[in-house]
This record gives C-alpha cells, structure tokens and sequence, in this order.
C-alpha cells in the first residue's frame, strides 16, 4: 500500500514556473514507478510525465515535453514535477499516481495502482 500527497500547487503568471511535489508513504517507494497525470474541468484525466523505479527512464506527453522535468528521491520518498514556461492551458488538477510495475514506463490511467487527492494548478493569462 502507498500513500501519495501532493504540494506545491497554485496560482502563477502565463511564462511562470511551478514545482510540485508528491510525498510517498512506505518503505517499498523505490520499487514503484511514478507518474503525474492532470485533469482540467470539463475534461478527461491524462498522461502528463512519467518516471522508473530507478529514475533511469522518463517520458513525457507531447504537449510539455521541453518545459517540464520529472525526478525522484528515492532517499526521500519523493517524486517531484518541475513546471516551466507554464501557459494557461496547463491549468488543471495535477495528481501524482504509483504503479507496480517499476522497470516499465506506464502512461495510462488504468496502469497506475496508487493515486494522490491532487493538487490545483491555476496559470492566468
């Protein structure tokens, strides 16, 4: 069983940075593949980034490949989402998600067994 909580949302200019944070429970965190997903209103959840057990593979939906940066601290219990160059349609719920299946990059909704309560990211214009 993991717990997930994320931090670091909030209200940031069009062009401005963010760093969201997500605080894992469990000594198994480093066995757990990570993922960030977000969900605007009215819309469907979907695939932000994702990141291994070990941290050696990423990958990242198209629409913030360049701006944003997913890392772990596996020391640390912590996967972390840095958000840059934001822009208003970044604005949604971002939620941090655990998947059992650590060697292999998930993007999927239905691969991830463990879900954090989110976190608002509003970006004005």
């Amino acid at each position: 069983q993991v717990q997930l909580v994320e931090s670091g949302g909030g209200l940031v200019q069009a062009g401005g940075s963010l760093r969201l944070s997500c605080a894992a429970s469990g000594r198994t965190f480093s066995s757990y593949g990570m993922g960030w997903f977000r969900q605007a209103p009215g819309k469907e959840r979907e695939f932000v980034a994702t990141i291994t057990r070990s941290g050696g593979s990423t990958y990242y939906a198209d629409s913030v490949k360049d701006r944003f940066l997913i890392s772990r601290d596996n020391a640390k219990n912590t996967v972390s989402l840095q958000m840059n160059s934001l822009k208003p349609e970044d604005t949604a719920v971002y939620y941090c998600a655990a998947h059992r299946k650590g060697i292999v990059v998930v993007t999927t909704i239905f691969g991830y067994d463990y879900w954090g309560q989110g976190t608002q990211v509003t970006v004005s214009s």
